[in-house]
């Protein structure tokens, strides 16, 4: 639980120190004599652009993937379930790419970067930026996986969902309720996509002969 909130939690912070970084301290002058503001990176304005485009994605990525885990449980449909988690498992290998793509960008930029009085006052938010995407992707992996693990689970329990788990040796077999009908569901925890039974179905009807 503390691993995935972990998880859950990191990547929003790296992107913001990635964003915040390159839009507050990597945007220099090229010398005093000259107002113009230029990217820290080698003068590559798409190096910056997109740096902060992707922080900006992941985080509300994030954002958005955390509220659909706290309403996870509250979906019924299978289906619907089994999109959430492709979806999650889709975004995280995306943006994993991407801050592999940014990582070395804005590192092989950096080492072109002539060092200047300018630079020199914005290195350390640079290197924070670099550093920060490489971390990045680390987490994002990290969310990939588990996404996938968490997929392969929810297939195979809605394969196997209808299947009874074989009691212990010497253990009586848990009967009905008297007049309910259907097995008690109340330490049940059901699996990723799997529907939940229906509390009171129709009972059987014996025809009349």
């Amino acid at each position: 639980k503390q691993l995935q909130v972990v998880l859950s939690f990191l990547p929003q912070i790296f992107s913001i120190v990635v964003f915040g970084s390159i839009v507050n301290e990597c945007y220099v002058n090229r010398d005093s004599q000259d107002p113009e503001l230029l990217c820290i990176f080698n003068q590559n304005e798409s190096a910056c652009s997109y740096g902060i485009a992707v922080g900006i994605i992941a985080f509300f990525g994030c954002i958005f993937f955390f509220v659909v885990d706290l309403y996870f449980q509250q979906i019924s449909s299978v289906k619907d379930r089994k999109r959430a988690v492709l979806l999650d498992l889709g975004f995280a290998g995306f943006l994993s790419f991407l801050w592999f793509v940014a990582f070395c960008f804005l590192a092989n930029q950096w080492q072109r970067t002539t060092m200047t009085k300018g630079v020199s006052q914005g290195a350390d938010a640079a290197r924070a930026a670099i550093a920060f995407s490489f971390f990045s992707i680390i987490t994002w992996v990290g969310l990939a996986l588990k996404a996938l693990q968490r997929y392969r689970l929810g297939t195979d329990m809605s394969l196997f969902a209808t299947e009874q788990f074989a009691a212990e040796p010497g253990a009586p077999y848990p009967g009905y309720p008297a007049g309910s009908g259907v097995e008690s569901t109340e330490t049940y925890q059901s699996p990723p996509f799997t529907e939940a039974l229906d509390a009171n179905p129709k009972g059987y009807q014996v025809p009349a002969y």
